[in-house]
């Protein structure tokens, strides 16, 4: 599940926080917001950023042999 959590400060500072997504595409889910919102003082990537998706593929193959017999 992607999830993103705001934690907004009364000096006015933004504490955003990304779970969820794999990879840096997290960084193009959230630009919009982090745009509208000001600068970015800080990042601090999670151990989900530097995730990789896996992707299986399996091949089975199965060869039959009939005895004359």
């Amino acid at each position: 599940m992607e999830t993103l959590e705001f934690i907004i400060y009364p000096d006015g500072r933004v504490q955003e926080k990304v779970t969820g997504i794999v990879g840096a595409s997290c960084a193009e889910v959230t630009a919009a917001i982090e745009a509208e919102l000001g600068i970015v003082l800080q990042q601090e990537p999670t151990s989900e950023y530097f995730s990789q998706h896996l992707q299986q593929s399996s091949v089975v193959s199965e060869q039959t042999t009939y005895s004359d017999w």
